[in-house]
C-alpha cells in the first residue's frame, strides 16, 4: 500500500468515527428565553437539542449556588423520602439525581398556542429511517478506503445487503414502520384533535417511507452498477456522507418551514405564517430564540475535511493511472 492510499485509509478511519458518534450526538441546538423563564431557573433558557434520530431535552437542573438551588429542592420526591428539616438537613445534597425541566414539552405546550403542532412530529421519515442511511453512507466510506477495484465491489455488495436486509427485517417484518405510523399518528394529536388532517399526514408518512426505503435499496444497486462500470464513479462514495452537514441543514430549515407555514387554525392566537429561526438570534413577542450548531456538527464537518481531502488524492490518483 503505498503512502497515499494509507493517508485516504486514515482519512476514511477518523470519518467511519466520527459518522457513528455523529449519529449519537447533538448536533444542534435551539433555546428560547422570556422573562417568565428567569435565567437563574432557566440558565439555558427552554433549551432543546436536535440529533439525527429525534429532539432531545436540553435543560438541566440549576446550578449550585442559584437562587433556584438555594430556595427550592429541584429532585422529584418519592414516597420514601423523608420530609426536608432546614436544620439537619442543611448541609444535605437533597438535590442529588435531580433533572431539569422537560423542555421538549414545555416548548411544545408554548408553541401550540399559536397553532405550532409538536416537534415530534417534524421529520416523520427521516428520524426512523437515519441509522439505515447511517449504515448506507458507513459502507460508502468503508468501500472508498479500499485501494483495488475488487474489494471495493466486494465491500458494497457484502455492505449494502447487510443494510438491506437490516432494512427490510427491522421495517417490515418487526412492524416498526406501522407503529412508528401510530405513534406519529397519536403525537400529531397531542393538542389538536384533527382527525382527518392526521390520518391524512399518517398515510403520508407510510407511504413515503416504503419509497424511501425501496429507494434506498435501489440506490445502492446504482452505486454497486456505477462502481462496477465507471471508474471516476467511486468520487462519490467520500461525495455523498462528505456532504452531510449541507444534507441536516437543508432538512432542519426545511422542516421549520414546515412548522411556520402549517399553523392550526385551532391555536389559542392567530399569527401569520413565518419562518422560525435556522441560525442566529429571532424574536417573536417576548420570547427570543436561539438557534446554533452544537458539537455534534462539529463532527459532520470534520467528516466533510477528511473525506473531501481523501476525494482530491483519489481523484489526482485516477489522472495518473495509479487508481482502479
Amino acid at each position: 500500500m503505498n503512502k497515499q492510499n494509507k493517508i485516504i485509509g486514515g482519512l476514511t478511519l477518523i470519518s467511519l468515527i466520527c459518522l457513528v458518534a455523529a449519529y449519537f450526538a447533538p448536533i444542534w441546538w435551539v433555546s428560547l428565553t422570556a422573562p417568565n423563564y428567569p435565567a437563574d431557573a432557566f440558565p439555558d433558557g427552554i433549551r432543546i437539542h436536535f440529533h439525527f434520530d429525534g429532539v432531545y431535552n436540553g435543560c438541566k437542573a440549576a446550578g449550585k449556588g442559584s437562587r433556584m438551588a438555594n430556595e427550592i429542592i429541584q429532585k422529584d420526591l418519592a414516597a420514601e423520602d423523608e420530609r426536608y428539616n432546614p436544620v439537619l438537613d442543611a448541609q444535605k445534597n437533597v438535590d442529588k439525581g435531580a433533572e431539569g425541566l422537560d423542555c421538549v414539552h414545555e416548548m411544545n405546550t408554548i408553541n401550540h398556542y399559536v397553532g405550532m403542532f409538536p416537534i415530534a412530529t417534524g421529520a416523520p421519515v427521516e428520524k426512523p429511517l437515519a441509522k439505515f442511511f447511517f449504515g448506507f453512507f458507513a459502507v460508502m466510506l468503508l468501500a472508498f478506503a479500499m485501494p483495488a477495484r475488487k474489494a471495493r465491489l466486494i465491500t458494497l455488495s457484502a455492505g449494502f445487503a447487510g443494510v438491506a436486509a437490516w432494512i427490510i427485517g427491522d421495517q417490515f417484518l418487526l412492524g416498526h414502520l406501522e407503529s412508528h405510523v401510530q405513534a406519529y399518528m397519536q403525537e400529531s394529536g397531542t393538542f389538536f384533535k384533527d382527525m382527518d388532517r392526521i390520518a391524512s399526514w399518517g398515510d403520508n408518512v407510510r407511504n413515503v417511507s416504503r419509497l424511501v426505503i425501496f429507494g434506498l435499496i435501489a440506490a445502492m444497486a446504482v452505486v454497486i452498477a456505477g462502481v462496477a462500470k465507471i471508474r471516476p464513479f467511486q468520487l462519490l462514495l467520500a461525495l455523498v456522507p462528505a456532504l452531510l452537514p449541507v444534507f441536516f441543514v437543508i432538512t432542519y430549515a426545511g422542516w421549520l418551514w414546515f412548522f411556520g407555514h402549517n399553523l392550526h387554525p385551532w391555536g389559542a392566537f392567530t399569527v401569520k405564517p413565518f419562518m422560525p429561526t435556522v441560525f442566529g438570534e429571532g424574536k417573536v413577542a417576548q420570547f427570543s430564540t436561539f438557534s446554533y450548531p452544537y458539537w455534534g456538527y462539529g463532527l459532520l464537518l470534520v467528516i466533510f475535511v477528511c473525506m473531501m481531502l481523501a476525494l482530491l488524492i483519489r481523484r489526482k490518483q485516477l489522472r495518473e493511472g495509479q487508481a482502479e
